[in-house]
This record gives C-alpha cells, sequence and structure tokens, in this order.
C-alpha cells in the first residue's frame, strides 16, 4: 500500500544526505554570530592575533566604534556573522581558546597567591619557610614586615590594608619569576 501523500519530493529529501534542516541552518549562523561577538570583546592585541580577513578586521574594529544594546550594534553582529560564514572558524576559535587558557592560568595564579596570603597571615615560620623554599628571591625582611603588619592589623579587626599590601607584594613576586 502506498501512501496517497507521499510524493516524490519528499523521497529526495529522505535521499539527500547534505539536507539541513531551516532550524539547524539558524543554530549554525547563531554560533557563527556569537563567534564574532567573541571576536569584537578582546582586546587590540589580542584581535590582531586572530586570523581572519581584511573585510572582517574592518567590520570588528567598526563594532567597538558602536554603542554596546542598541539595534546598530544588533544589525552589526549579523553581518559580522555572514563575513564568518567565508571564515576558517576552526583558526579563530583555536586563537580564541588560547587566549581563555591564559585567563584560566591568570585566574589559578591570582587563588593560589590569596591561598599562599592567608596561609602566611594565619599560619608561623614553617609556613613562612614553605613559601621561601618555593620563592627563594623574596625579600625576607621586606615579607616579615608585611606580615607583622598583616596579622597585627587582623588582630585588632582593622581593615586589610596590610593584607593587601601583602598580597600586591607576593603578585609582583610571581611576575617577576614567571616573566621571560
Amino acid at each position: 500500500m502506498s501512501n496517497q501523500y507521499f510524493t516524490d519530493a519528499d523521497e529526495q529529501f529522505n535521499d539527500d544526505e547534505e539536507w539541513v534542516s531551516k532550524t539547524q541552518r539558524k543554530r549554525e549562523m547563531e554560533a557563527l554570530q556569537d563567534l564574532g561577538a567573541k571576536i569584537t570583546e578582546l582586546n587590540k592585541e589580542q584581535a590582531e592575533q586572530v586570523p581572519m580577513s581584511d573585510e572582517l578586521r574592518a567590520a570588528i574594529i567598526e563594532a567597538g566604534r558602536l554603542q554596546p544594546r542598541s539595534e546598530a550594534i544588533r544589525r552589526h553582529l549579523q553581518y559580522i556573522g555572514r563575513l564568518m560564514r567565508s571564515e576558517d572558524t576552526e583558526a579563530i576559535e583555536a586563537a580564541l581558546d588560547r587566549f581563555e587558557a591564559g585567563k584560566q592560568a591568570h585566574a589559578q595564579m591570582f587563588h593560589k597567591l590569596e591561598r599562599w596570603r592567608d596561609r602566611l597571615i594565619l599560619g608561623d615560620n614553617s609556613d613562612l619557610q614553605a613559601y621561601l623554599d618555593e620563592d627563594d628571591g623574596a625579600d625576607i625582611q621586606h615579607l616579615r614586615q608585611l606580615l607583622r603588619n598583616a596579622k597585627k592589623e587582623q588582630s585588632q579587626g582593622k581593615p586589610p590594608v596590610a593584607a593587601r599590601k601583602l598580597f600586591k607584594y607576593l603578585r609582583e613576586r610571581a611576575e617577576s619569576r614567571f616573566q621571560l
């Protein structure tokens, strides 16, 4: 028995492996538009490192001049999405992933320094020695003075001004160790 509603056109769609629904095409276009929006959020140095055509680069620069949350930026992001169709999206995504990995590494270092600061303030000389073993170039006298001030202000219930200075010193030390 054959279905009277089944047509040759339906059979053609079933045989065509490359047929993509309108919803799927829309998702793909929105993904390209989102990828373009991520590029517009980069700073100038990062955007220069992303592999893209000159036309897309000009559109990204233009997006920076438009008012955020305006109808103009919405339309411009759609335009960027259309330009993204002819770009190497894998290379662009790889560049964006590198930037994201750098942000995550920075956040991890920041959290590690916060833990060191808290450990040094709450701990004793063994904690200080553990830090000095990790950072052998630290100024011991300056570090001890920062610790004394931070412990004193903590015991007196004062705002953590000295603790912030200690954290700043730890961050400067970490940045000086990891810069090549």
